[in-house]
């Protein structure tokens, strides 16, 4: 996913550009409003998303973030978190109110401030711009997905192999369906913990491992599931019967 960070504290920026680049995001810095606008209007101008997310600091050098933040939503529906230190519920209501999708206090947990990001995403759908394996866009719940032997049903939750329906849990079908979206792509750990379980990697890493295993097992289907060492799990969509 592309990402727009916006922080005029060039060390800060520096050292959340490296986090979130280990978690596979594109990031674009700019140090104060005007270089926001300038990074934003190309793609607006072209009539499409020009960033997945937005991190937009309020205290720049050359205009209030909220300024910012209008003039943004202006442009482009690309999704706004507010990043600051202005922690009252005033400052949070106001940068809501102007379009905000999202407002995360600093100090701040990094793994909560991913998931922050990937939900908005995920509302927005914006997370397909750029980035397959963000997870944006979604299919028909009312259209099964068809993998080789494995029917997925959305609209109802049920799984069959072969026609024999398997029982998964709520959030082994959730893993599963998430994967079998997009077969082929690397969803990152970090992000399928940020969207089955609504929360951060910290512990929650072994949850997911036992997740994937226990479908494996499920579907008997060891091969279905890959492990992409060091990055995460993608779903390996069966060749066609000759």
């Amino acid at each position: 996913m592309r990402l727009l960070l916006v922080e005029d504290d060039d060390h800060v920026a520096a050292a959340l550009s490296a986090i979130l680049k280990r978690h596979g995001f594109d990031v674009t810095h700019a140090r104060n409003g005007e270089e926001a606008l300038q990074a934003v209007l190309p793609a607006a101008n072209a009539g499409r998303p020009p960033f997945g997310v937005v991190l937009l600091d309020l205290g720049l050098p050359d205009q209030d973030g909220y300024q910012v933040c209008g003039k943004l939503r202006k442009l482009t529906t690309t999704p706004v978190i507010m990043v600051t230190a202005r922690a009252d519920v005033r400052s949070r209501i106001h940068g809501l109110n102007l379009g905000a999708d999202d407002y995360v206090v600093k100090p701040y947990d990094t793994g909560e401030l991913l998931a922050r990001i990937h939900a908005v995403s995920r509302r927005s759908g914006a997370a397909a711009d750029g980035d397959d394996s963000a997870g944006g866009g979604t299919e028909d719940p009312a259209t099964p997905l068809c993998l080789g032997a494995v029917t997925i049903e959305l609209s109802t939750r049920r799984v069959s192999v072969d026609g024999t329906a398997v029982q998964l849990t709520r959030k082994e079908f959730d893993l599963l369906a998430l994967l079998a979206q997009r077969p082929g792509v690397v969803f990152r750990r970090e992000q399928i913990i940020s969207e089955v379980w609504r929360t951060s990697w910290e512990g929650t890493g072994r949850t997911l491992e036992v997740h994937v295993a226990s479908l494996r097992a499920k579907l008997r289907m060891p091969a279905l599931i890959e492990t992409v060492r060091g990055v995460g799990y993608r779903l390996v969509a069966p060749a066609p019967a000759a």
